[in-house]
């Protein structure tokens, strides 16, 4: 019993904490999400990319603006949108099925747009740019996203990488 009980506690504190990770993601333009409506396949996308402006079009309801936020937040508000006079209660579930690309810039042998995988750091994204060139410092990267700039210093390259964010490997200068 007490065994029993302690994978039960560990089961939903591992579910709590990948449920956490999948909260903060914030939904942007050029994911590719799934949207299923239980029970209503004609109102189901298997496969759509949200647009430049952040919405997706959804039958009966029009374009629906979900850029920014959770996956959450976005079933809540496909929900709200069928229920207004649609479907009694309806069942939405969304999921990512491709990330939108991250950037990697500067001293790397292969800069370009990479398709992000979860759990990226920037050791690996700068692994799949093809690594450091001899001119790259190492002590100073950048990332941007959103507009916000974070300076990974002393070679700390653990620090995680989100779908869109520019990685901006400067030169060393000696």
């Amino acid at each position: 019993m007490r065994s029993f009980l302690i994978y039960l506690i560990s089961t939903v504190f591992i579910f709590t904490s990948l449920k956490s990770q999948a909260d903060q993601f914030t939904l942007g333009a050029d994911d590719i999400i799934s949207v299923i409506v239980f029970n209503e396949i004609d109102l189901s996308h298997e496969s759509v990319r949200i647009s430049t402006t952040g919405d997706i079009p959804m039958p009966l309801i029009g374009q629906v603006e979900i850029a920014g936020l959770s996956i959450a937040e976005a079933e809540s508000k496909i929900k709200f949108l069928y229920s207004q006079g649609f479907l009694k209660n309806p069942d939405i579930s969304i999921s990512v099925i491709e990330y939108r690309l991250f950037y990697i810039d500067g001293m790397v042998e292969n800069p370009g747009g990479y398709n992000y995988r979860k759990g990226m750091t920037v050791q690996r994204a700068i692994t799949l740019a093809g690594g450091f060139t001899e001119r790259a410092d190492k002590e100073e990267i950048t990332i941007k996203n959103n507009g916000e700039k974070t300076v990974v210093a002393d070679g700390n390259l653990d620090h995680s990488v989100s779908p869109g964010d520019v990685i901006v490997v400067k030169e060393r200068f000696f």
